[in-house]
């Protein structure tokens, strides 16, 4: 079901395939015999060691021991030696290090084989064959799988197209079993949501206002017979009371917008989780106008939205039996006479109101009205957010690690689990009473119930800001201000938008999610001074 939905107008112009092909990828349980269009990856594991079935591969073990002790790779994860191919045949030979063959370690073995192997695409080879390590098991077909598709992705506008790129990957593994063959499928599933919100992330903000994310949702969306998508406009948010979500994008031509995507399944016995994804498609900092350089990622600003987006797309197409809808805040920062101000104050989902000391402090606003309504309008157990909410999280934490806030233990241990099993890691940061009833007063407003720039730890006061609008439901809070983007590649991480928290709440939705205990009650209220 679609409500009030938006499409793409002749304003936002489509490049043709902005993202290179994705090769596609089958398991063997052995090797395919190989022709002078393939790349061939030799897994070296820790101290050296060499697969048993070189030979088998008319490839001479003391030959290729001796190439790896003369370039000195010893097995170290992501170590590459390129080898010579007597009779091309296959066209390349790479030994990549795969270390203990931990997940970790065979991210890193297949990012920098897919990765050597695309560059020889350009030169001909079409087919890269990686085999895994001995013993690997259904979980590590899932991480290759993943790391096949996200360590080739590529996304560019120009005016000529990509180069040629690899038309297939054979993942050779000791056993085709029914387990083995799911877990391709869902390493595949997980990695296609992965780079749609990569995607959606990485296309330039002249493209990508809340019109077009919200039309792109519909369109996903469409093919869902369990996901009901909504989207509501200017009209809808104000009778709905989104007054942080209207101020905020009240400065931008292009007008605010919620999207709702809820999947249903056929039985669920678990709660009602609601994800909430900041976001916030343009980022001038408002009145309070940020620097050029700090704009000028700031297209970056909605990854958090694109990611629960994301999640909702891979948990239909997967079929899995929980009951979660996606909650999706569109709005620009933009500066112009409509714009909001330091010192106006808003008025809030449920009436909580707000004092505003910055216009840069505007993605928790419109977190605040989306927790709100999740919790008031759609009956939800169980709260989590996305967002890259604060430069703060990611001082503390650097580039790579997201910071996790969370009201219950319970909710906190699954979600660090997840990203662990996923890839993607977590830093619980403190939220008790005893760390920060001493910054509650921070939040202090004498016009409103608070005011949205309280200061620094900014990271732990952004999310007490948005704490009391979840109503004391378990909630968790996760900055992903730092690895919601890369500066380069690294593993199967590339260069822009990475998708992060995508594959961590699918892990953690896939384990199957269960009603944590009763959370803490909610924390005063900020005292109004007189």
């Amino acid at each position: 079901m679609t409500g009030a939905a938006v499409h793409p107008t002749a304003k936002h112009p489509t490049a043709a395939h902005p993202t290179a092909p994705h090769p596609r990828v089958k398991l063997a349980t052995s090797l395919p015999e190989l022709t002078e269009d393939d790349v061939l990856a030799v897994p070296v594991g820790a101290r050296g060691a060499l697969p048993s079935w070189l030979a088998a591969a008319d490839l001479d073990p003391e030959w290729v021991g001796g190439a790896l002790a003369d370039t000195g790779n010893g097995g170290r994860p992501g170590g590459i030696t390129n080898l010579p191919v007597p009779g091309r045949r296959p066209r390349s030979l790479v030994a990549v290090g795969v270390g203990d063959a931990t997940p970790a370690h065979l991210r890193s073995y297949v990012a920098v084989a897919v990765r050597r192997a695309q560059t020889l695409a350009e030169h001909g080879a079409t087919r890269l064959v990686l085999p895994l390590p001995p013993g690997a098991d259904p979980e590590l077909v899932r991480v290759a799988a993943e790391a096949v598709l996200l360590a080739g992705y590529r996304y560019r506008r120009t005016s000529t197209p990509h180069p040629p790129r690899l038309t297939r990957v054979v993942l050779v593994v000791p056993t085709a079993e029914p387990a083995a063959v799911d877990a391709l499928h869902r390493g595949l599933v997980t990695a296609a949501a992965v780079v749609w919100a990569r995607d959606l992330v990485q296309t330039p903000p002249d493209t990508a206002d809340p019109d077009w994310l919200a039309a792109q949702a519909v369109e996903r969306f469409a093919v869902h017979d369990r996901v009901r998508t909504t989207v509501l406009g200017p009209r809808q948010l104000r009778a709905a009371g989104f007054g942080g979500l209207l101020a905020v994008g009240g400065g931008s031509d292009s007008p605010p917008r919620l999207v709702v995507a809820e999947h249903l399944p056929e039985v669920t016995a678990g709660p009602h989780v609601v994800l909430v994804g900041k976001g916030i498609t343009f980022d001038t900092g408002g009145v309070s106008v940020k620097t050029t350089a700090g704009m000028r990622q700031m297209h970056t600003d909605m990854a958090g939205g694109a990611a629960v987006l994301a999640v909702i797309d891979a948990v239909a197409r997967l079929g899995l039996p929980v009951h979660v809808t996606a909650l999706v805040p569109l709005a620009e920062n933009a500066v112009s006479g409509a714009a909001y101000r330091p010192g106006d104050v808003l008025t809030h989902v449920g009436g909580r109101t707000t004092e505003v000391r910055s216009t840069d402090a505007e993605g928790r606003l419109v977190l605040a009205d989306a927790l709100a309504h999740a919790r008031l309008a759609l009956g939800a157990d169980l709260l989590v957010d996305v967002a890259t909410l604060t430069g703060a999280a990611r001082t503390a934490l650097g580039a790579r690690t997201g910071a996790l806030f969370a009201t219950d233990d319970h909710l906190a241990s699954a979600l660090l689990a997840a990203g662990e099993a996923a890839g993607e890691p977590w830093w619980r940061m403190p939220l008790t009473d005893d760390h920060v009833a001493h910054l509650r007063e921070q939040l202090d407003s004498p016009v409103a119930d608070a005011n949205n720039s309280p200061g620094k730890p900014g990271a732990t006061t952004a999310a007490l800001f948005l704490q009391p609008f979840t109503g004391g439901l378990p909630w968790a809070h996760l900055d992903i201000a730092g690895p919601a983007r890369a500066g380069g590649d690294h593993a199967e991480t590339t260069k822009g938008g990475t998708g992060f928290a995508v594959r961590t709440l699918l892990r953690w939705l896939g384990s199957g999610v269960s009603s944590p205990p009763a959370a803490g009650t909610v924390p005063p209220e900020p005292r109004h001074q007189a």
